[in-house]
């Protein structure tokens, strides 16, 4: 197929994210339906060693907040509410009254909480701190500097300091800069001009489409209520299952035994995933359906990151990192832009987009990106780039006979070619 900026240079190794399908991923762990819901997975592939006589010195990173509670009030309102009033009417059967009675003893829980980090994406957080320092200890010793920035979301926020409290632990010394402002915005969150704007509304409609072709409720609705008839004329039963679904979904982000996927059969959590899967792909993603720039919501992101490598890599006295924290939004439509593995490709048959691309290897709860820079221990050269997404090793977009490491100049071309394409493309001043 044809892109629509440049000509590609395949890598020289492509490395797959999706190594077997989701379907068979989500047979193995049902939990990995939950989409963006996901808790973070700490890793457990090793990283490869550093090229010989070359030392990592500077990390650039984009993380999302940890795991949270849901963010809508309706989220946890909308079903207790209806289950109150079923009740009421004793329209519940008694499995309905014991998914009643697990949200009533979770519920509480709730109030004043939405949207906020949990014990849970505390942890995740700092576990990605400590990692830090221990995969890449030579660019946190000494006079290290760190450039920490948030969004102004308090999960953000939280998260931010949580990997920075680890990364203190490790070294004493270390100069910290954090920084949270409205000003800060444009790049840390979505920031999409009318172009993109409008690719990216473009996932409503398939979103509806798949949503009606794969959510069946019938089942799950009897499971809950007695009266059909009652259910016809009183819940939209589509959104009542998906906001349960959610419920679900989201209890991996809380120390808790409550558990709501007796609700479901596997095939329905898979295929509100699957129609999910595909309005993330089409919002946010390189889809040609959205005319393959959805993405290019990030491009202000990439460009500070392009800027900041800019004033730090020729500086031989300088090591350490600048850490950004946001949100998924940013995370996958990033990923996808960088091209990381195969995040940023192309499909044209949505039916089968399952079997190649998975939001949830992307973007989970505390999900990251990192790009690790690297320069010879002595002397001169080129400086060398490796990318990691949640900690993994993946592919960039250009050609290096020594993988997971490339030489920044030729990847920052890269970008910086991608981007002037688009802007022209578009006529985007």
């Amino acid at each position: 197929m044809k892109r629509h900026f440049f000509s590609i240079i395949l890598p020289f190794m492509a490395i797959s994210l999706f190594a077997q399908t989701a379907k068979e991923d989500i047979h193995n762990n049902i939990k990995l339906s939950a989409a963006n819901y996901v808790a973070y997975m700490d890793p457990t592939e090793p990283l490869t060693p550093a090229p010989k006589n070359y030392v990592p010195f500077y990390i650039s990173s984009y993380a999302r907040h940890g795991s949270r509670w849901l963010i809508n009030p309706k989220h946890y309102d909308d079903p207790i509410s209806i289950l109150r009033k079923a009740k009421e009417y004793g329209k519940l059967t008694p499995k309905g009254e014991d998914v009643l009675n697990r949200l009533e003893a979770f519920y509480p829980t709730t109030i004043k909480r939405l949207g906020e980090l949990t014990t849970v994406g505390e942890r995740q957080h700092h576990g990605i701190g400590k990692r830090l320092t221990e995969h890449f200890p030579e660019v946190f010793s000494g006079n290290a500097q760190v450039d920490a920035r948030s969004t102004v979301v308090i999960r953000c926020i939280l998260s931010m300091e949580a990997e920075c409290e680890e990364i203190a632990q490790f070294n004493s010394k270390i100069k910290f800069h954090n920084d949270v402002s409205e000003s800060l915005q444009y790049y840390l969150n979505q920031d999409r001009n009318k172009v993109v704007q409008a690719a990216h509304e473009k996932y409503r409609p398939y979103r509806e489409k798949y949503n009606q072709e794969l959510i069946r409720p019938r089942r799950f609705m009897g499971e809950i209520f007695n009266d059909q008839e009652y259910v016809y004329n009183n819940l939209n039963a589509i959104e009542f299952m998906t906001r349960m679904f959610d419920i679900c979904s989201n209890m991996q982000s809380h120390d808790s035994d409550i558990d709501f996927y007796d609700l479901f059969t596997e095939e329905e959590c898979y295929n509100i995933w699957k129609a999910s899967n595909i309005g993330w792909y089409i919002g946010y993603g390189a889809a040609p359906q959205s005319d393959g720039i959805a993405c290019f919501s990030q491009e202000n992101l990439l460009t500070n990151i392009i800027e900041t490598a800019d004033s730090i890599v020729d500086n031989r006295n300088y090591n350490g990192a600048t850490l950004r924290f946001g949100h998924e939004v940013c995370v996958l439509p990033l990923a996808c832009l960088l091209e990381l593995g195969n995040c940023g490709k192309q499909y044209y048959d949505l039916d089968t987009l399952d079997e190649h691309w998975a939001n949830f290897n992307i973007f989970p709860m505390a999900s990251n990106i990192q790009l690790v820079f690297y320069r010879p221990k002595k002397g001169t050269g080129e400086i060398l780039v490796k990318a990691l997404l949640n900690e993994k090793e993946v592919s960039l977009p250009i050609n290096t006979n020594n993988y997971p490491y490339y030489q920044w100049n030729d990847l920052r071309a890269y970008y910086v070619q991608k981007l002037k394409a688009f802007h022209e493309k578009y006529d985007i001043k």
